[in-house]
């Protein structure tokens, strides 16, 4: 399999990351919206991913106070279980851990149990349901909580999260590759 390239998201990624997002989410969010997120600076941290320089994947984050609020990630329904979420979710608890925050959390869908495990993996337990969160179809959402990321136990959990990835390929360099 080839390496995933995780980096930052720039505007030059948002007609890809716009595209993933129609394909994946009953009620997607415009170009404009990732724009002006992007625009947001320190307050939000968006990456994407890449395989073979094809953007596959996104996510991001906002902070506020000591949390990091994962706001969304998706992948291309073609290259799911091959470890993509997972680089996305280690490139953003690496931005949260960078930014000193001590917890992570995010709303997921109540019937999304592929995402939940995912998060699972990352040390987030549901804390709580948000009833009809998502429009238009009125899904509940599933609050999920990390508490002290910042701590041994979780750096513990991350670097055997990180050992499960393969490495980024040594002839193309991640920013290089998300061109």
């Amino acid at each position: 399999m080839t390496a995933v390239d995780v980096g930052p998201m720039r505007r030059r990624h948002l007609r890809h990351v716009a595209a993933i997002e129609q394909r994946n989410q009953p009620n997607p969010w415009s170009t404009e919206v990732f724009r002006k997120e992007l625009a947001m600076g320190d307050q939000r941290h968006y990456v994407v991913a890449s395989l073979d320089r094809r953007v596959v994947g996104y996510g991001g984050l906002f902070f506020a106070a000591d949390e990091a609020h994962v706001t969304n990630l998706s992948v291309e329904a073609d290259v799911r279980r091959r470890g993509v979420a997972t680089h996305l979710m280690v490139a953003l608890v690496d931005a949260a851990l960078e930014r000193h925050m001590t917890a992570l959390t995010l709303e997921v869908r109540a019937g999304n149990t592929a995402a939940q495990g995912l998060y699972r993996r990352f040390g987030l337990a549901p804390a709580g349901v948000r009833r009809a969160y998502y429009q238009p179809d009125g899904e509940d959402a599933l609050v999920m909580w990390a508490h002290d990321i910042h701590a041994p136990p979780y750096a513990a959990r991350l670097a055997r999260l990180r050992g499960t990835l393969e490495v980024p390929s040594a002839t193309a360099p991640a920013e290089e590759a998300l061109r």
